[in-house]
């Protein structure tokens, strides 16, 4: 079987530009199984996704690309493989609980290479499964003394991302920046609303008729990232706090999967403070 890889190419729109990527595939002997692509209106910004197979020279083809396009398109030449991922945990056992499973059967399209919380309440759920755990505390100690202990933990990992699983500390600037890009969240509201803590308080409070969850890429903004996925379930005025949260639980679980699968698939690419998923 060959070995798929995957082409993102973000630059200026102009005429042409899937001919000359295609182009540049056809000369090298590569078969395109998949092509996507979109123009966002507002920045004239040309997006494209190849999916290929086929033997190459990585060096001359990205030489050949670069030639054939505006000098600041950005590209990406990835293979298509497994994603390795670090997650980080604090004490709700819902979304965790589905990444085990589904990593348990081969279903998460990711290697979970260590799980790190900052209580011990999910040490066992965790090792049930031979992934290992690490409780880094948080209690008396300041923030950024925390968080560098956290940092130097998953930096002695190999990993493409990092899975906040109901983490629920605000991650500073600084650590933000350490993983540009690479930290998915999962927010238990319909983002942009209700951000912060107690989103379903705060939804019960303006009776509300949909809750959802929002998974997105973390910035340095609180729970302004580009987004990634969305879902909602609806309610009535029946549904206490206790109760929406609970419904809520299912949604996140289903949200946080979807879009680890497009971005594990390499279907997502940042387009300032927004995405596009192919």
């Amino acid at each position: 079987m060959n070995t798929e890889f995957i082409l993102q190419v973000q630059c200026a729109d102009c005429p042409g530009l899937i001919h000359k990527i295609t182009g540049v595939l056809f000369n090298h002997n590569l078969n395109v199984v998949r092509n996507d692509e979109y123009v966002d209106p507002q920045s004239n910004t040309f997006f494209n996704r190849a999916q290929f197979t086929g033997d190459f020279n990585r060096d001359q083809l990205n030489t050949e690309l670069k030639a054939a396009l505006s000098p600041s398109a950005q590209i990406k030449l990835l293979r298509s493989r497994q994603k390795k991922i670090v997650v980080l945990v604090t004490k709700e056992h819902h979304c965790i609980s589905d990444l085990l499973t589904r990593h348990e059967f081969g279903d998460l399209g990711a290697e979970i290479k260590a799980v790190i919380g900052n209580h011990d309440v999910l040490r066992s759920l965790v090792e049930k499964f031979d992934i290992p755990y690490f409780n880094i505390s948080h209690l008396n100690m300041d923030r950024a003394a925390h968080e560098d202990l956290v940092i130097k933990k998953i930096n002695e990992f190999e990993f493409d991302y990092i899975v906040l699983a109901k983490y629920m500390r605000i991650l500073t600037a600084n650590f933000v920046e350490q993983f540009q890009h690479k930290m998915i969240n999962i927010h238990h509201s319909f983002l942009p609303a209700f951000i912060g803590a107690n989103p379903y308080r705060q939804a019960y409070n303006r009776g509300v008729k949909i809750i959802g969850a929002t998974a997105h890429f973390v910035t340095a903004d609180l729970d302004e990232g580009p987004i990634i996925e969305q879902g909602i379930h609806r309610i009535n005025h029946q549904y206490s706090v206790k109760e929406m949260a609970k419904a809520g639980k299912d949604v996140e679980r289903d949200v946080l999967f979807k879009a680890l699968k497009k971005v594990f698939e390499d279907r997502v690419m940042i387009n300032g403070h927004k995405t596009i998923v192919f």
